[in-house]
């Protein structure tokens, strides 16, 4: 860290954006560390959320049903949060409650658990495809992060769709060829680690290039 004290304000100029690159202002002006790292990780987690919840319902019951009937329950519940707080729901959430509904009916119907087992590689196929649009994880960087480190962006998040694309594979051939135990135990924990290893590796490149970038930016004024 450079000292405060310099006999210019390059340092402090410096010193100002390696905090920005990981920090950002709110509304009422209080700096939160971190918080879009933390807004995009919570999002993930919601996407994902009724999946997880019929898993460890399941993992705890060993029935079925009532993980099928409460994971859609999850889904719904959801929906209508955002309903009743009056917040826009996108595509995506639409078509994540769609498929959680189609692939429990299939289920309770079938009573064939493969159509829930088999939902989560539709939802990362879907999922890859809107990651391969050039500058979607502008939405969850700071003004900084898009001013320095746009052209690196849009690498992570093509290796975000490359991610979702051999996830849903993976979980295809683990449906397909082992228990309803086996998966859930196994895509319940590479969901979350793939994905958060994924995340933090691009958070912690964008902000070590944009603080290189910055000092790079400020070279010619010291």
């Amino acid at each position: 860290m450079l000292p405060a004290h310099g006999s210019g304000r390059e340092p402090k100029l410096l010193a100002e954006t390696q905090s920005r690159v990981y920090r950002c202002r709110t509304g009422d002006g209080v700096e939160h560390p971190m918080k879009y790292l933390f807004d995009a990780g919570k999002l993930l987690l919601l996407d994902m959320a009724s999946t997880f919840f019929f898993l460890v319902v399941y993992l705890l019951t060993k029935n079925i049903t009532l993980s099928v009937v409460l994971g859609m329950a999850l889904g719904v519940a959801q929906i209508g949060r955002q309903f009743a707080r009056t917040k826009p729901i996108d595509t995506m959430q639409w078509m994540s409650l769609f498929l959680v509904l189609g692939a429990g009916a299939a289920t309770l119907i079938t009573d064939e658990p493969r159509f829930v087992m088999i939902k989560p590689s539709v939802i990362y196929i879907i999922v890859g495809i809107v990651m391969l649009k050039p500058g979607w994880m502008n939405r969850y960087l700071p003004p900084v992060a898009i001013e320095l480190v746009p052209d690196i962006a849009t690498i992570f998040g093509f290796l975000w769709a490359g991610l979702m694309f051999f996830s849903a594979g993976l979980n295809l051939i683990v449906a397909l060829n082992f228990s309803v135990v086996t998966w859930s135990a196994f895509m319940s924990v590479y969901a979350i680690v793939s994905k958060a290893v994924l995340f933090l590796i691009g958070f912690a490149t964008m902000r070590t290039i944009a603080v290189r970038r910055r000092r790079a930016q400020m070279v010619p004024a010291l």
